[in-house]
């Protein structure tokens, strides 16, 4: 939700924004549980935002990333990413079982630039490796996540309008589909076997965002997007109960105050 505040094609850093803004984000997504979950979870978050411009470290409307190499067209960083809990009590699937708690996610990424089709838009390729901690129970590593896609950026004349679509692939290894998906014989009941998961695609996705801004300290933000399941590598757990999912949000973002420094001075 942090990195939809703001679709990617306000990213690029330019000499009249000011280095840093500090205001409020909040919003509301409705989502699935987990992927593949049959229960929905509705979210609303309310949070101090900082948007920092600096050469190398950046905490804009994309997420935290430091870039270590930025070129004309390709970018490498490393980046933060962050997924929302899900309670087990709230889930019938999982009924019993331990919750599955936030998974803050690190790692590099690669940004490869492969068409301009008009001058305000733009066509990525983004391939992002990251380690997913869960926040709780000691803090454990859970596996690996990988993560290419596709991105197509745009924007309205005046730049007040911007969206962009998003069409990728969501790989875990063994350990982080053992998280969502494996169910150990302790927790094992009649209507729910115990299950080994294995690494391997866990989702297909398709995403879309389109942001407004309202004024020089206001934002609104909404999006959609679209998960499928049908080839995902454990589609035989009994905790796997759908073959896609949707999720919806809406947002805003206030930034009243901001740095007389400009970006990239």
């Amino acid at each position: 939700m942090l990195a939809l505040a703001g679709p990617a094609a306000a990213q690029q850093a330019a000499p009249d924004l000011p280095l840093w803004e500090l205001g409020v984000f909040g919003g509301a997504a409705l989502t699935p549980a987990y992927p593949g979950a049959e229960d929905r979870s509705t979210r609303a978050l309310v949070l101090p935002l900082l948007i920092y411009r600096g050469k190398v470290l950046r905490a804009d409307r994309a997420g935290i990333n430091a870039r270590l190499i930025n070129t004309e067209r390709v970018e490498f960083d490393l980046g933060f990413a962050l997924s929302l809990p899900a309670r087990s009590d709230d889930v019938a699937a999982r009924a019993g079982m331990p919750d599955l708690n936030s998974l803050l996610e690190f790692g590099p990424r690669v940004k490869v630039l492969l068409a301009e089709p008009t001058a305000r838009s733009r066509l990525r390729l983004e391939v992002p490796l990251r380690a997913p901690v869960e926040l709780g129970n000691g803090f454990h590593r859970q596996g690996l996540v990988l993560e290419p896609r596709l991105v197509l950026e745009t924007g309205g004349e005046d730049g007040k309008w911007q969206a962009d679509a998003n069409l990728g692939a969501v790989i875990g290894n063994a350990r982080l589909n053992q998280y969502f998906y494996e169910v150990a014989p302790q927790y094992a009941t009649a209507t729910r076997p115990a299950y080994r998961a294995e690494g391997g695609l866990m989702m297909t996705r398709l995403g879309l965002s389109l942001s407004r801004r309202l004024s020089p300290d206001w934002r609104v933000f909404g999006f959609g997007r679209y998960e499928n399941y049908t080839h995902a590598a454990n589609r035989e757990s009994p905790l796997f109960r759908r073959n896609s999912g949707m999720s919806i949000g809406i947002g805003f973002a206030w930034t009243g105050y901001r740095s007389p420094a400009r970006a990239w001075e």
